[in-house]
C-alpha cells in the first residue's frame, strides 16, 4: 500500500486539503496528517483524522512514543510522499533554512521520501522579496517539488499570484509521484506533444471531426511537467491547464493550424508526443458563412490531409526523439500490426498502439491500455492503467530504450 504524509500550515486553504485526504483515503491509499498549531485553528485535527480513517498529529502529540520510537522519526520513515500543503511564508522560511521547531519541521528534516510543497499567501507576501528568494531556495533542493500558486481572487479578496492549487492538480502530481518516486528525469529537456481532435470545417458551423477529447495527450503532458520538463502543448482543446510555468500552451482546431505549429516548436523539442487525432480528410472547400440546409451538398467532395509527424520526420536531429500514436480498431495483433507499419512507414523512433473499440480504453475514458515499439524492435505492453500511468510508462519506455 502506498504512503502518504500530509503537513498541513496555518492558512485558509487548509480547507483544500479536506478533498485531497479524502479522495486518497477513498482510492485505498493510506494518509497520515501533521498539523501546525496554526493549522487547526483553520480546520480541526478531529475532521483530517475522520477523512484519513488516522489519528491528525499536532504538536501535543510530538514526544508521545510510537512503537517505543520518536513520531517524527516513525512518521518520516513511513511516508512514500511527503505533501506540504499548504505551506506559509513562515513554514517557507523555515523549511529553506533547515529550521525545526514543531513536529511538522522536524518530520521534513528526518525524512528521505520526496516533497511535494504547495505554497499559499496574500500576493503582496508571496512578492516579497524574502520569501522569492526562500521559494528560489527551496527550488534548488533536489527533493522538493513545487506545486505553483495561481492566480485569482483570494481570501483577503485581494487579486493577484498566491492560490493554492486546487485538490485535482495536487492529486495528479501524487499520482505520478507515487509511481515515480519523484524522479526528475525530464529536467532540462523540452518536450512538445499535441493533444486533440482536429475540425475540418465545411462553415463556420459544421465539421469533419472525430471523438477524441485529448485526455491522453493532456496527460504526457503533465506526466512531462511533474518530472521536470519544459512542455509546449499544441492542444484544441481549450481547457484550463494550471501546470506551472513550465508549461506553454497554443490552442488550434484545424489539421492545417495544427501542422503549422508543430512545425514551428518542432525544432526546439528533445522529444516530441503525437498524440492527437488529426484529421485523415476534409471538404475540399469552405463556406465563410453558413450554409442553408438546401444548400449543403449531399456528395462532399473530400481530399487529403497531410501527414503532421511523416512531415516532422525527414527534418528530424539525431539528438531528437519522435513519437507517434496509432489508435486502431480490431484484435490486439491487427492494432500491433498495424503500429509496426506506421512507425516504419512514417519514419518514427517509438509509436504507441492502442485500441479505441474498447469501452475501457476508448476515446474520452480515463483509463488506456497501450504497446509500446521502437525502431529497434523494443516493445513494452501495459497494464489497463489510469491515462497518467501510461504516460509516465511510456517515459520509461523512452527513458530506457533512448538514453
Amino acid at each position: 500500500m502506498n504512503h502518504v504524509l500530509i503537513g498541513i500550515s496555518g492558512g485558509i486553504a487548509a480547507y483544500k486539503v479536506c478533498e485531497v485526504v479524502s479522495s486518497l483515503a477513498k482510492r485505498g491509499i493510506e494518509v497520515r496528517v501533521i498539523m501546525t498549531r496554526s493549522a487547526a485553528e483553520f480546520v480541526t485535527p478531529l475532521t483530517f483524522a475522520t477523512l484519513s480513517r488516522q489519528p491528525a498529529y499536532t504538536d501535543s502529540d510530538f514526544w508521545q512514543p510510537t512503537n517505543g520510537r520518536p513520531l517524527h522519526i516513525e512518521l518520516a520513515e513511513w511516508a512514500d510522499v511527503f505533501l506540504l500543503a499548504p505551506v506559509t511564508a513562515n513554514t517557507l522560511a523555515k523549511l529553506a533554512y533547515g529550521m525545526a521547531d514543531n513536529l511538522l519541521t522536524n518530520t521534513v528534516l528526518a525524512s528521505t521520501c520526496p516533497i511535494l510543497f504547495a505554497p499559499a499567501m496574500n500576493t503582496t507576501m508571496w512578492l516579497q522579496p524574502t520569501v522569492q528568494e526562500n521559494w528560489g531556495k527551496l527550488l534548488k533542493d533536489a527533493r522538493y517539488t513545487a506545486i505553483a500558486p495561481t492566480d485569482g481572487i483570494l481570501a483577503c479578496d485581494a487579486v493577484g499570484t498566491g492560490r493554492m492549487a486546487e485538490p485535482e492538480i495536487i492529486l495528479e502530481y501524487l499520482e505520478s509521484f507515487l509511481f515515480t518516486k519523484g524522479k526528475q528525469d525530464l529536467k532540462g529537456k523540452k518536450i512538445l506533444v499535441n493533444a486533440g481532435g482536429t475540425r475540418e470545417f465545411i462553415d463556420p458551423v459544421r465539421f469533419i471531426g472525430n471523438p477524441s477529447t485529448g485526455k491522453q495527450g493532456i496527460a504526457i503532458a503533465q506526466a512531462a511537467i511533474h518530472r521536470g520538463a519544459q512542455v509546449t502543448l499544441i492542444n484544441t482543446a481549450n481547457s484550463p491547464l494550471p501546470m506551472g510555468e513550465r508549461l506553454g500552451v497554443r490552442i488550434v482546431r484545424t489539421s492545417a493550424e495544427m501542422h503549422q505549429a508543430m512545425l514551428e516548436e518542432f525544432p526546439n523539442a528533445d522529444i516530441t508526443i503525437a498524440a492527437a487525432a488529426v484529421g485523415d480528410v476534409r471538404s475540399k472547400s469552405t463556406s465563410d458563412r453558413k450554409l442553408p440546409k438546401s444548400e449543403l451538398p449531399l456528395n462532399l467532395e473530400l481530399e487529403y490531409i497531410p501527414d503532421i509527424v511523416a512531415d516532422l520526420a525527414p527534418h528530424k536531429r539525431p539528438d531528437q526523439i519522435l513519437v507517434g500514436f496509432a489508435a486502431q480498431t480490431g484484435t490486439e495483433e491487427e492494432v500491433v500490426t498495424a503500429a509496426k507499419d506506421k512507425l516504419k512507414r512514417k519514419g518514427l523512433d517509438a509509436i504507441a498502439a492502442n485500441a479505441v473499440n474498447s469501452s475501457q480504453t476508448g476515446f474520452g475514458t480515463d483509463t488506456n491500455q497501450a504497446t509500446f515499439i521502437d525502431k529497434n524492435g523494443n516493445n513494452l505492453s501495459t497494464p489497463l492503467s489510469s491515462k497518467l500511468e501510461i504516460a509516465h510508462r511510456l517515459f520509461d519506455f523512452l527513458m530506457q530504450n533512448f538514453p
